[in-house]
């Protein structure tokens, strides 16, 4: 039944909102908003749309900010329970659905789907009912409502059940497994995460190869055809080109250049010594390690490139508050160590590690990039490998990984590799770095082209268009 107070139109769902608040030691809450292709998407619809985005609330300033009744127009924030929170965001997001999609468990000692994974699966469901029950509450009749991604798979099924009259439409931002690997999962949970993604109208995905897989775990499991007519669709979310080049030519970017610059230096000729660039959470699945392996047997391999080339390795924290992340990092600092101590020299650090995010420092990285490596073993998209061609001052080449989804839109220009191949990566190195300079500035160019060929706002606006046209 819609509610008396149910008059948006268009509805977002999704774990993390388009605002976080902190909580200082006076008591006072000061708000930060982010960004990215939803908030792009939503402020292109304009501010009579009716819109509305559902979050949690994930610190204890969100919930803070929750029950004072502090908050912004257009944006609902549920303050669900923080160990259910906990359970489903950390104990089932991310540590099973993500580690699934992204091919990561080591299978001889994971999985373990026990006890007490159950218990973390029924916070699953109760967080993924809060977001249905609000959403309920919230949708005019007839609106449109766009759920993202892993943290809210059993949404869509809930939402129908509570609200048939609605159009809803799932939006997936990672890889989805093949069938054989997408088995891992109990049998019964596999069916209601597709069961619940299949109570949309649309399924989409960011690449044809993660919606083929996904039509293809709903044969395996649930049988022939997809059930409920649910439509599949592709969206290949691109880079915003006007944000990125004007962000990245504002003083503080242009600052961290002239830094950046030094820290590089020149090779003993004088002659500026080329850079490899890559920026990225420390997140198990981009493979930060092995693409610092790849670099270490470039130098040995190459005697010729030392003290010629350094790495820029801007490699962000990600969920430190599990143990495997921790360690993952800690391994990240460790390898880049052992080469800056290995081949590094009094006037050359071979390779410049930072761990602070630092959003204009990345864009100055990707300004003097040679060479961008972006080398997931697997990836939703990935839209590094898309922003650095665009903002890049003459041209760099993409060395890319062909399990990224950006390989799809990129691949035809970029250098590509298999992500697990240490030295097929360092002799791709090579080739990028000798790469003619002609040659390289027609493919930036053609990079950009294609990397900005769906703007976030963009994206959003066809998904929108799409869902309601469906049916």
């Amino acid at each position: 039944m819609v509610s008396t107070r149910a008059t948006h139109n268009i509805l977002v769902a999704s774990n993390r909102g388009p605002v976080s608040y902190t909580l200082d030691e006076t008591g006072a809450l000061t708000a930060k908003r982010g960004g990215g292709g939803l908030v792009s998407g939503l402020s292109a619809i304009g501010p009579d749309a009716g819109a509305l985005w559902v979050c949690s609330a994930l610190g204890d300033g969100d919930r803070e900010a929750v029950r004072r009744g502090v908050g912004e127009d257009g944006v609902r924030m549920l303050d669900i329970d923080a160990d259910t929170h906990e359970a489903a965001y950390n104990g089932i997001a991310n540590s099973a659905l993500w580690f699934v999609h992204h091919l990561l468990y080591q299978t001889p000692l994971e999985p373990v789907f026990d006890k007490e994974f159950r218990r973390q699966w029924a916070a699953y469901e109760t967080y993924n009912h809060a977001f249905a029950e609000a959403l309920a509450e919230e949708a005019a009749e007839g609106a449109a409502v766009l759920v993202q991604d892993y943290h809210l798979t059993l949404v869509p099924r809930m939402l129908r059940e509570l609200r048939p009259d609605l159009r809803i439409g799932h939006f997936s931002h990672t890889p989805w497994a093949p069938p054989e690997y997408f088995r891992l999962l109990p049998d019964d949970i596999a069916a209601k995460v597709l069961g619940g993604i299949l109570g949309a109208d649309r399924a989409a995905f960011l690449t044809q190869r993660w919606a083929d897989a996904f039509t293809d775990c709903c044969h395996a499991f649930l049988g022939p055809g997809i059930p409920s007519g649910t439509r599949i669709g592709v969206h290949g979310l691109g880079a915003d080109a006007d944000f990125l080049r004007e962000r990245s030519h504002r003083p503080d970017v242009d600052e961290r250049l002239t830094v950046l610059r030094e820290q590089i230096g020149t090779a003993p000729d004088g002659s500026a010594r080329k850079t490899i660039v890559r920026v990225d959470r420390t997140e198990l699945s981009k493979n930060i390690v092995r693409g610092l392996l790849a670099f270490r047997e470039l130098l040995e391999d190459r005697p010729e490139w030392r003290e010629r080339v350094v790495h820029v390795a801007f490699a962000y924290p990600s969920r430190q508050d599990l143990a495997v992340y921790r360690d993952y990092t800690a391994e990240v600092q460790r390898v880049a160590d052992e080469i800056n101590s290995q081949y590094g020299t009094p006037g050359w650090t071979p390779v410049l590690l930072n761990l602070k995010d630092d959003f204009a420092r990345s864009l100055a990285s990707y300004r003097l990039a040679d060479v961008a490596l972006v080398n997931p073993i697997r990836d939703g998209m990935n839209l590094v490998a898309k922003e650095v061609p665009v903002v890049s001052d003459d041209g760099c080449v993409l060395v890319l990984s062909r399990e990224a989804g950006a390989y799809e839109e990129l691949g035809e220009d970029a250098v590509v590799v298999n992500p697990y191949d240490v030295s097929g990566t360092a002799r791709a190195l090579h080739e990028a770095l000798t790469m003619p300079v002609g040659e390289r500035a027609e493919r930036t160019k053609r990079l950009a082209v294609a990397a900005t060929a769906l703007p976030p706002a963009q994206w959003f606006l066809d998904q929108l268009q799409a869902l309601r046209s469906a049916g």
